[in-house]
């Protein structure tokens, strides 16, 4: 038995469980259900809960803690664990781990590594078989006592709804706690960075060549964190590629919410939002082996030079991409605007165009704005076009036919390599991550306020 047909054990349990409550109900009453304070279904949902939410609970805990603690053990049943290094302790811990499951260790194996694998593998299966019977038993005394409380006059709806809003609220906190973690952990690296690399130099600097010598002895440059050119790729390519998108994402949801027929808009709308269900590497595919060359030898027949690599490119096919995003969701908003309104209009004289223009579009403004920078946020944050077709280049540069990066291509080329985890080549992607944070942060801010200022509320 493994973990996942623990699971389905326990979710069987559940499922038994609600059967037998609602049935327990029922009979309580002998069928007559006007006599229950709480319908059978949601006595049903009270035994399930009590069933499965503990043992769930409990499979968990035991499902993150069970490698933590086995490893505690074999440590500590290891009589060379004291005269190792932390290092040294890491690496023969994952020798016995591989030996135990047949996989090649970086050592000979000896008796005494045997025999720690075996034991590993024992605690390993006692770990388990203590967890399935703590589970099980839980899972079974949770069905069991629940049934006692199964009476014409019990309250299983208020007692299953007050348990649904302690899950709801954890969710919540669960949810604030993992962003909060994401901001400190980005703020505190960056930190770090800033206490190597002022923050004057990181913001305003002009040049960005971030290699740095591995060890002290070693010839190497000592890096340059100007982060200029890369936030002007970023905005370079973000600004093309709401050129294409914005336009024809806002025209396309007109046709298809105020022209467009019932038939053609069914199939067209789908076929549509196909595009952003497409993977991100198809585009990029697309972009490096279509567009870029096509926009290289137009730009050569024209006396042009463009870069086989440019802005232009990754930038088009980005705005491709997103149209969806500003489609479908402008499509939404303009929909929602009362007919009302377009029947007031129609009376007054108005042509359909002119309706558009000075009633549904100023209605549905607040809506479409956020869809754009909904739109602006995926461009900003969008990284293997850019990898394909725009290139790693750092060039300080608002002409469209160079070669360009971004500020997430940079984070995810940071962060592959040997440097060392210290350095202020690696810690530089935090940086570069805090500040992106902050910036779409400020686009969402931005978004909200020009909701609440335009936003109407209709009848």
């Amino acid at each position: 038995m493994n973990i996942s047909l623990l699971a389905a054990s326990v979710l069987v349990l559940a499922v038994l469980g609600f059967f037998i409550g609602r049935k327990r109900a029922v009979r309580a009453v002998h069928g007559n259900f006007a006599e229950l304070n709480s319908l059978p279904a949601h006595h049903g949902t009270y035994v399930a809960v009590w069933c499965g939410l503990p043992a769930a609970i409990i499979l968990v805990i035991g499902a993150f803690l069970s490698d933590t603690i086995i490893e505690a053990f074999l440590i500590n049943s290891l009589p060379t664990a004291q005269d190792l290094s932390e290092g040294e302790l890491g690496l023969l811990v994952n020798d016995i781990k591989n030996l135990a499951i047949g996989d090649i260790v970086a050592r000979e194996v000896d008796p005494g590594l045997q025999a720690a694998a075996n034991r590993y593998s024992a605690l390993q299966t006692t770990t388990f078989m203590s967890l399935v019977v703590v589970t099980l038993v839980v899972a079974i005394a949770g069905l069991l006592a629940s049934q006692r409380f199964i009476t014409p006059m019990f309250r299983a709806r208020e007692n299953v709804e007050r348990v649904i809003r302690v899950l709801l609220i954890a969710s919540s906190t669960l949810a604030i706690f993992t962003t909060a973690g994401i901001v400190l952990s980005l703020l505190f690296e960056a930190l770090r960075f800033f206490n190597l690399v002022p923050f004057t130099e990181f913001l305003f600097g002009l040049e960005w060549s971030p290699q740095t010598a591995l060890r002290e002895d070693q010839v190497g440059s000592s890096g340059a964190f100007g982060a200029i050119p890369l936030f002007a790729g970023t905005f370079l390519i973000t600004l093309i590629a709401m050129i294409v998108a914005a336009p024809i994402g806002l025209m396309s949801a007109i046709y298809l919410s105020e022209y467009a027929p019932y038939k053609v808009r069914s199939s067209v709308k789908p076929l549509l939002e196909i595009l952003a269900g497409i993977p991100t590497v198809v585009y990029g595919f697309f972009a490096a082996l279509t567009v870029a060359p096509f926009l290289r030898d137009f730009g050569t027949a024209m006396g042009l030079e463009v870069s086989s690599e440019s802005a232009l490119a990754a930038g088009v096919v980005m705005g491709i991409m997103i149209i969806p995003f500003v489609s479908s969701l402008s499509d939404d908003v303009i929909n929602a605007v009362p007919q009302s309104l377009r029947d007031g209009a129609f009376a007054l004289g108005a042509t359909q165009s002119e309706t558009i223009k000075q009633v549904i579009l100023p209605a549905a403004l607040p809506g479409i704005v956020g869809s754009i920078m909904l739109a602006i946020s995926r461009a900003v944050g969008e990284t293997m076009i850019v990898v394909m077709a725009a290139g790693l280049a750092a060039n300080l540069t608002a002409n469209p036919l160079e070669s360009v990066t971004t500020v997430t291509v940079q984070i995810v080329t940071l962060l592959v390599g040997d440097q060392e985890f210290d350095s202020a080549k690696t810690l530089a992607a935090f940086a570069l991550g805090l500040t992106m944070f902050c910036v779409t942060l400020s686009l969402n801010v931005i978004a909200l306020h020009v909701v609440q200022k335009y936003r109407e509320q209709y009848d």
